[in-house]
């Protein structure tokens, strides 16, 4: 990846955490406001400060390390550990000093704002583009291509998918919905014979650990953008070719030719190639990684779904929730040893990745919007110093009657940080392990 993409993708990963983490925050301040409490900053990155300016009783500011962000409020025990307010007499504009079920609100309020925008976010994608989807129709025209981990379980190339889950699907990503399902099972047409075929609970933790692919649709394909500095310019093959055989092997779909490519490596293989109405056969020497230097220009014929705006509301609401659904089986499978967690835990560097080197506003606000619905699912962990720890809190205080200890307050949230920087600096190193040594 060049300089440029680095910074487009750091741009992208910058500007959608701060959008993200600006409405969490926000979310706690209008509350906090509303019920009469103090807030004494407001914060879109961390110290040390870039810009701040005064209103009113809150100071606005913009940090200088941007991904993450905080609001202060007076008489809350929170990161900050102004131990020292905290041993004052509680004034009445303190968090502290207002009812449990407004504290409540309060904690709550970064969550709901970030559902919230995560919807909104999705119906009006869902609004302005459609759906766009791959047919099963048009993946069934050619088959399947089975990955290493798919012929593992008895996935053949060229099948054809007729159900999943027992259940006729019209768009190919639904075929996914076995990765995160305990007993999910795909039938398959192979030949004039149909296959059922049972997927291992464990299929997502294999995928993480090991390859990216586990089915795919075979897919017929051109030669795309040829990249100068690669072999295939060099050898002179152009934009628009037509691959027809390599040595003396034909090929119609590109993940067969990509497989020969990776079974010849360092070696010259000749390409048998249509340009128009002319033939030629051209070498080329394939380089370490099994690749020869050009995008494939790939055929396919997906379809778009149109909605109106009163349909997109309960479509976007659908795809917001979801992935929380996703979350909680994806939290399932790792509490069920299906799932390891270093193979479904990332940091900002994942994230970064994810957004990608080129900037697409669909892809970034889709991201975002998913990311949004991550963060409300995150947030609401019983963890101190998360506000599902101070949830935890005032529902004990609001059942039994008993508010716990400032002080008691105060240990279980230098607990929740330690928890919370050890996961950090854990997905950080599990980030730079995998990007440089797997």
């Amino acid at each position: 990846m060049d300089i440029v993409g680095i910074l487009v993708m750091a741009a992208q990963l910058i500007l959608g955490l701060s959008f993200l983490v600006g409405v969490h925050e926000m979310g706690h301040m209008v509350a906090a406001k509303y019920f009469g409490m103090r807030v004494e900053k407001f914060s879109i990155g961390f110290p040390p400060k870039i810009f701040g300016k005064q209103i009113g009783e809150t100071e606005y500011s913009i940090g200088m390390i941007p991904l993450g962000g905080f609001v202060k409020i007076s008489g809350m025990v929170d990161e900050s550990m102004d131990t020292e307010q905290m041993a004052q007499e509680p004034q009445s504009w303190e968090f502290r000093s207002k009812p449990a079920w407004q504290r409540l609100i309060v904690m709550l309020g970064g969550i709901i704002v970030n559902v919230v925008t995560g919807i909104l976010i999705f119906i009006f994608l869902t609004f302005i583009f459609g759906e766009e989807y791959l047919p099963m129709s048009e993946v069934n025209k050619n088959g399947i291509y089975a990955h290493e981990s798919a012929k593992k379980i008895g996935i053949e190339n060229g099948d054809k998918i007729l159900k999943v889950n027992g259940v006729a699907v019209e768009d190919f990503a639904d075929t996914r919905e076995v990765y995160l399902g305990s007993n999910g099972t795909y039938d398959l047409l192979r030949g004039d014979k149909e296959v059922n075929i049972k997927i291992p609970p464990t299929l997502l933790n294999e995928l993480s650990d090991k390859e990216k692919g586990f089915i795919s649709p075979l897919a017929t394909f051109k030669v795309g953008e040829v990249d100068e500095k690669k072999n295939a310019y060099k050898a002179g093959l152009k934009n628009n070719d037509s691959i027809l055989a390599v040595d003396d092997t034909k090929i119609v779909f590109f993940q067969y030719f990509s497989d020969y490519l990776k079974a010849n490596k360092n070696k010259v293989v000749s390409l048998k190639v249509r340009r128009e109405n002319s033939f030629l056969t051209i070498p080329v020497r394939v380089d370490s990684l099994g690749t020869i230097g050009f995008a494939a220009d790939i055929k396919f014929n997906p379809k778009t779904r149109e909605y109106t705006f009163a349909q997109s509301i309960p479509r976007g609401a659908y795809k917001s929730f979801k992935v929380i659904f996703d979350q909680v089986r994806a939290f399932s499978k790792i509490f069920k040893r299906e799932l390891d967690a270093s193979n479904s835990l990332g940091s900002f560097l994942t994230i970064g990745k994810a957004y990608g080197p080129v900037w697409e506003w669909y892809r970034f606000w889709s991201l975002t919007a998913m990311l949004s619905m991550v963060l409300a699912f995150m947030n609401l962990l019983p963890i101190p110093a998360l506000d599902g720890g101070h949830v935890v809190f005032l529902l004990y205080e609001m059942i039994t009657g008993r508010k716990p200890s400032d002080k008691f307050l105060e240990n279980a949230q230098k607990v929740g940080m330690v928890i919370l920087l050890a996961l950090m600096v854990f997905a950080i190193g599990n980030d730079i392990f995998r990007s440089f040594f797997k």
